[in-house]
């Protein structure tokens, strides 16, 4: 894959263009659906926030929403063990959660009425947040790891590539445990090959992206646990 240099000022703009260009969903949905997909170490959450605050300085309404908040309780993520990377990889994720209050509102005819967060991981308790309404235009920023191959209908894929060397420097000791995942992820669903747009965030002050027309072969093969 060919890559070039960029810094992250001008990938925002490019990307914020590409989705205002684009204005309706892939489907016909009037929202469109943005994925962030990369490591913690990635920092997925930066580069979404900024594409969230390009977006908005274009007049469209923007729903940023963190996978860190559709997790499963602690008794379904640690049924095997607090650091077991298979249990990381197939059950962390509260796939139907995302698909019941994120995905289906902004389907084609739907509320437009999306829940930005469900679960507090910290507390392990339900947020009660309030719904957001995202009129029709709006665009939905979705970001956090290991969020391609489920099949989720976005119209954006944007995903952060760290090198394995890169990945466990940048990983917390008391983290390392989940690499494994990460390399599971990069072998079963082959984010780089998914994804339309990908991001080498090696040296995180010299990003290097293929493109703006870089275009994903499709959402890879599913892992549901």
């Amino acid at each position: 894959m060919r890559m070039e240099a960029i810094s992250w000022e001008r990938l925002v703009e490019a990307l914020a263009e590409r989705v205002a260009a684009a204005g309706t969903g892939r489907d016909g949905s009037p929202w469109q659906r943005v994925a962030v997909d990369g490591a913690p170490a990635a920092r997925p959450g930066d580069l979404a926030a900024r594409l969230a605050g390009a977006l908005r300085l274009r007049g469209r309404a923007v729903c940023g929403v963190s996978a860190e908040g559709f997790l499963r309780p602690a008794s379904l993520r640690y049924e095997s063990g607090r650091e077991d990377p298979d249990a990381y990889y197939e059950s962390r994720l509260d796939t139907g959660a995302l698909w019941r209050e994120v995905f289906g509102p902004l389907d084609p005819g739907g509320s437009g009425r999306v829940l930005p967060d469900l679960w507090d991981p910290e507390t392990d308790r339900a947020t009660r947040s309030p719904y957001t309404q995202l009129p029709p235009g709006g665009v939905l920023v979705l970001h956090g790891p290991l969020l391609l191959g489920h099949w989720f209908p976005f119209d954006l894929t944007v995903h952060l590539r760290l090198s394995p060397g890169a990945l466990q420097r940048r990983t917390p000791v008391d983290e390392r445990w989940a690499l494994p995942a990460f390399a599971r992820y990069a072998d079963e669903v082959r984010p780089e090959e998914a994804a339309d747009v990908v991001v080498r965030a090696d040296d995180p002050r010299r990003p290097a992206w293929n493109g703006a027309e870089g275009t994903g072969s499709g959402p890879g093969p599913r892992h549901e646990p």
